[in-house]
């Protein structure tokens, strides 16, 4: 399913990265960063709490918008009963939505704000997402003080908080068209490779997309997909021109392999994941660079991976999802 928008733009964008984050090739372009994991808190969960309302406030300040100028804030996360969302949103009385689509959950609440403010609902919305690195390992992974080792296909959970906001005043950058993604299931079992078990997610709704809007790949300066990691993002290129006859190896890139420094950063392996690794790149550097018209139209496909530990350990299939928004410079 693809919308085109008439009158929904991106008026600004926080972010708030983590010590590992704060270390990668993306820093200058975050408007904060902390140096603990705990960010001055007793807990993981607590902490990524703190870090998404901090991305909240920030927005609020960069923007000089008053609560009250907010019509919803849509917001989601990786814990359960997405808790970050909740706790945070509780701290400033805006109408929430919550909602799930794991690391693709930055776009999903773009795409439902959007449809919102295009059909004349609201005015103003916030759409907001966090991660913790050591909150979701703990949570989707073996517990972190076994300390066990992973393979090199594994990627690494992002921390940070991130929250854009959507308006129908014309700032410019246009929220152009979405996609909502369908869930796929390709018979991915591997945990600890999540590059293959989203990137199929990511071909269909890339297809899709370009196929509803009878548009071929170089229509976009940028197509970048979420969180597939240096190997999901070799088998997404290759996916794409087998299985639908498309090259994007030219103007594509993934947020995963962007955040960090994949050489030097050695312990984030294949690269970066979570709900917030594809949002602090896309709320910075991407941002940044429309504005600038450095780019004036990107794809951004955020990349989910749907799965419980319970239904791993019973050994069934890894589903995931994908969903796109495509931006675009107008003046």
């Amino acid at each position: 399913m693809t919308f085109q928008y008439k009158q929904v733009f991106v008026e600004d964008a926080a972010t708030i990265a983590g010590p590992y984050e704060a270390e990668g090739p993306l820093k200058i372009y975050f408007d904060k960063t902390f140096e603990n994991l705990y960010h001055g808190e007793k807990t993981w969960e607590t902490a990524e709490v703190k870090v998404l309302e901090d991305s909240i406030k920030t927005l609020l300040e960069k923007t000089n918008h008053q609560k009250e100028d907010i019509d919803l804030i849509v917001s989601g996360d990786l814990l359960n009963q997405i808790t970050s969302s909740c706790y945070s949103a509780e701290k400033f009385a805006f109408p929430f939505l919550g909602i799930y689509s794991a690391c693709a959950t930055s776009i999903e609440g773009m795409i439902i704000g959007s449809s919102l403010i295009d059909g004349g609902k609201v005015s103003n919305v916030i759409a907001a997402t966090s991660s913790h690195n050591m909150s979701s390992e703990k949570q989707f992974r073996n517990p972190t003080e076994y300390g066990a080792p992973k393979p090199k296909t594994a990627t690494f959970t992002a921390t940070g908080g991130a929250s854009i906001l959507l308006t129908n005043e014309n700032t410019g950058i246009k929220v152009e068209s979405s996609t909502i993604g369908r869930v796929i299931d390709y018979e991915q079992t591997d945990p600890f490779h999540m590059g293959a078990v989203m990137a199929p997610a990511a071909a269909d709704t890339i297809y899709r997309h370009l196929t509803n809007l009878n548009r071929t790949p170089d229509y976009y300066d940028l197509i970048l997909t979420g969180d597939l990691g240096a190997y999901g993002k070799e088998i997404l290129i290759d996916f794409m021109k087998s299985e639908y006859q498309m090259d994007i190896k030219n103007n594509y890139n993934d947020c995963g392999t962007m955040l960090y420094d994949l050489e030097k950063q050695k312990e984030v392996q294949a690269g970066g994941s979570g709900p917030v690794c594809s949002a602090l790149v896309n709320y910075s550097l991407i941002l940044q660079m429309l504005k600038k018209k450095k780019i004036k139209k990107v794809l951004l496909v955020a990349t989910g991976a749907l799965f419980s530990p319970t239904f791993v350990y019973q050994h069934e299939n890894i589903l995931s999802i994908a969903h796109a928004i495509s931006l675009e410079v107008i003046k």
